[in-house]
Formats: C-alpha cells, structure tokens, sequence
C-alpha cells in the first residue's frame, strides 16, 4: 500500500494524435469498427491489432478505437501516431461495420505533445466504462463488506491501471501516483472476450496529468476505460 505509485520519472512529453471521424457508430460496434479498420492496413502493422507471430503484445496499446460524441474516433500515442500512416495513406477507405458498408470519411486530425506527470494540484476526471476486475480481485472485491473497504481497493486498482498506462509510454514517476474515486455509479454488466464483467462509470481526482480520451482498465483498445476531464475541473 504505502509503495503504490512509486517509479521513477522522466518527463518526456507524450506524442499524441486523435483522429475523428465522420462516421457515426454505436458503442457496441467499435470493436467491429476495429475490425474494419484492420482489414485496411497491412498485417505487419501490429500496433493497429496487438498480435504477433507467436503470440500477443502484452503492453499499452497504442493504438484505440474510440467513440466520441456518436463518432468513430482512433487515438494514437507514441509510436502509434507514426503507424497511423498507414491508415491515413491508404485511399480504399471503404469499410464494412456489422451489416453495413460505409465510407470512412475522416473529419478531424490533431496532432501533439502532452506532459504526463505528477503536479502539486489534484485534477478530476471521468472514467467511463471502466473494467477493473480480472477474475481473483473480482472475487476479492465481493469478498469486501463496507462500501469504503470496496472504495479503497477500486482507487488501487485505478492506481495500478494508471501505472501501467505510464509504463507502457516509458513514463516514469519519482513521487506517489493518487487517485481518489469521488463518484462511483453503480455497476453494469458488459460482454468483454465472451465474458460478462462488471463496468463502472466515475469520478475520480489524481495528481497525475491524463490527457483526454486515454484509455484505462481492460479494454481500452475498444473504448473502455476513457478518460476526459470533469467539466467542472479547474484549469492550471
């Protein structure tokens, strides 16, 4: 516990890129939207789809598919932002998302950097369809009685997704990484792998600097887990 968020920091800005679609999609059709996107880019990309030949990359994707404000949406962190070029230069956009055939018509490319690190002030942010649970600390989360013993061993949780999102861009903290949950709304359940798991929605408050639309928890290469910051939050 008293070691939690404990790492060593480098301060290199983050490269970001956030392309927005025109196309409208629903949440449960952005893995679909993956797929299509996928199909369009050469197999040796792996950062769009995460598999090798002999086997899975365990890491932060860099890559996501997003849907933000009903549109498809693709963030790209590091060097999924140089990957993406191959999306972008490929002119057969078009695309088949569950029935439908469409065309991917892009509507927006931001392109920037962004310093991931720890400050003085507490920032609030959303977090929405968050999956927390892996099948042990599911089981250890129904074992807990109290609602702020439940509380606490979510803020761990979102800690250590929040660390493992640093570790997979190469940041690193030398202070202690906080999160408070502020606002927890009850649980629903999604189908995630073929498997129903639980999903929350919340508030929460770090001193870490989360750049909006980040993904965080299980799933994030599909939309889960999105950050953005609390609309009421104070700008610094």
């Amino acid at each position: 516990m008293s070691n939690l968020g404990l790492i060593t920091n480098n301060m290199k800005n983050t490269r970001l890129m956030l392309i927005r679609f025109e196309n409208s999609i629903q949440q449960q059709e952005i893995e679909y939207f993956r797929g299509a996107v996928i199909h369009l880019i050469p197999s040796s990309e792996i950062l769009f789809h995460n598999h090798l030949q002999d086997g899975f990359r365990f890491s932060y994707p860099l890559i996501q598919y997003k849907r933000i404000a009903n549109k498809a949406a693709i963030m790209c962190f590091n060097e999924g932002t140089e990957s993406i070029g191959s999306l972008l230069a490929n002119h057969n956009h078009d695309i088949q998302i569950g029935d439908r055939i469409e065309k991917l018509e892009i509507a927006k490319v931001q392109a920037f950097d962004y310093q991931i690190q720890i400050w003085e002030p507490m920032f609030r942010y959303h977090i929405r369809k968050w999956l927390p649970f892996n099948q042990k600390n599911f089981e250890d989360y129904n074992r807990l009685e109290s609602i702020a013993e439940k509380c606490l061993f979510l803020e761990n949780i979102l800690t250590g997704n929040l660390l493992s999102f640093a570790k997979g861009l190469h940041i690193f903290f030398d202070k202690q990484v906080v999160c408070k949950i502020l606002q927890l709304e009850n649980s629903t359940l999604t189908t995630y792998k073929g498997i129903k798991m639980n999903q929350f929605d919340a508030v929460f408050s770090c001193n870490v600097s989360i750049p909006d639309f980040t993904g965080l928890g299980k799933g994030v290469s599909i939309g889960y887990g999105m950050v953005t910051k609390y609309k009421n939050n104070t700008k610094n």
